[in-house]
């Protein structure tokens, strides 16, 4: 077992982030190459375990994974099904959907401003709805 701490911040096309300990302490370097799960999953906010180790410039995270049963913040689920070939899964209301949206996107692209969230999402929630993807 390791330590267990939040994401506070994971750049993916730059393969790299930190971690903050829950047990307190300093923020804890992390590489895409010490991930024990797809980088998808992890985003700030996302609880995961992890062992430390001394870096030539600090603490380095390893084996980093999932909290057991955590969720990542971006409202993926350790070890969640796939949806099934009938169409059983979940939907969502349109304000579920609207929450997710915006973690996804704040987790995605930190530098998105207010205005560009609201007009993704406004898109992204017409979309769903032409579809049928959303409950009403």
């Amino acid at each position: 077992m390791g330590i267990k701490g939040e994401v506070i911040r994971f750049d993916s096309s730059r393969g790299f982030g930190f971690v903050s300990p829950e047990s307190g302490g300093e923020d804890v370097f992390v590489h895409v190459n010490d991930l024990l799960v797809d980088e998808g999953l992890i985003s700030p906010g996302t609880t995961v375990e992890f062992n430390v180790e001394d870096g030539e410039r600090g603490l380095k995270a390893s084996d980093v994974r999932l909290a057991g049963g955590a969720r990542s913040a971006a409202g993926g689920s350790a070890g969640r099904p796939p949806a099934d070939s009938e169409g059983d899964s979940d939907v969502l209301s349109p304000d579920e959907l609207s929450a997710e949206i915006t973690e996804a996107l704040l987790g995605a692209i930190p530098t998105m401003t207010g205005g560009q969230i609201l007009q993704a999402r406004q898109r992204l929630l017409k979309l769903a709805e032409e579809h049928g993807w959303v409950g009403r």
